[in-house]
C-alpha cells in the first residue's frame, strides 16, 4: 500500500467515526421530538425483534409529540408495549390505529446529565479518531522500515495525519456544542 493511501484510508475511517457519532447523538433526547429516538425499541414481530421503523410509519405530530402509525391492526399494542418498556421514559397513547407520544419536558438536572453523556460520547469519538491517527503513523512507519517509503514521505505524510485528526477533533468539538446547546435550550 503506497504511503498516501494510508492518509486517504485513515481520513475516510475517521470520516465514518464522526458518521457514527452523529448517529449516537441523534439517539440522545432533546427537549424537542425527534423520531430517530424511537430507532432503538424493538418489537416483538411474529417471534423476530424488529425495530419500530420496520413494522410502523414513525413521524413528528408537532415539535413535543412523535406518532407511530402501525403498517398491520395488531400490532398496535404490542408497539406500545414496547415503548412503554423502553428505558426512554415515555408514555404512549392509543388513538385507534394512531400511537401518539408525547415528550415530557426535562427538569433542569436531567438536561445537566444529558450534557454528561453527550460529552462522554465525543471523547469516545475523539479517542476513536487518536486511534486511527496512531494506527496510520504505525503503518507509515512500517512502510519506511520495509523500505517502501523514505522518512521525508513519513515525515510529510505525518504532517497530513495531523492536521486531518485536528480537523475531525474540531468537528466532533463542534457536534458536541451544537448538541449541548439543543439540550439546555427550554
Amino acid at each position: 500500500m503506497p504511503i498516501t493511501d494510508v492518509r486517504k484510508t485513515a481520513e475516510t475511517k475517521m470520516d465514518q467515526s464522526i458518521a457514527a457519532f452523529q448517529h449516537n447523538l441523534t439517539k440522545i433526547r432533546t427537549g424537542r421530538a425527534n423520531p430517530a429516538l424511537l430507532d432503538s425499541v424493538h418489537v416483538d414481530y411474529y417471534g423476530s425483534m424488529l425495530p419500530i421503523s420496520q413494522v410502523a410509519n414513525v413521524s413528528l405530530l408537532d415539535s413535543r409529540t412523535v406518532s407511530v402509525q402501525p403498517w398491520e391492526k395488531g400490532m398496535g399494542a404490542k408497539i406500545e408495549k414496547a415503548i412503554r418498556d423502553s428505558d426512554l421514559g415515555l408514555n404512549p397513547s392509543s388513538m385507534g390505529d394512531l400511537i401518539r407520544v408525547p415528550m415530557p419536558p426535562m427538569s433542569e438536572e436531567r438536561r445537566k446529565e444529558l450534557t454528561k453523556v453527550v460529552r462522554s460520547e465525543g471523547e469516545n469519538a475523539k479517542i476513536a479518531v487518536r486511534n486511527l491517527r496512531r494506527d496510520a503513523n504505525e503503518a507509515i512507519k512500517k512502510l519506511v522500515k520495509d523500505k517502501l517509503a523514505s522518512e521525508d514521505e513519513q515525515k510529510r505524510c505525518e504532517t497530513d495525519i495531523q492536521k486531518v485528526t485536528d480537523k475531525h477533533i474540531i468537528a466532533i468539538d463542534q457536534l458536541v456544542v451544537a448538541k449541548e446547546h439543543d439540550i439546555m435550550a427550554v
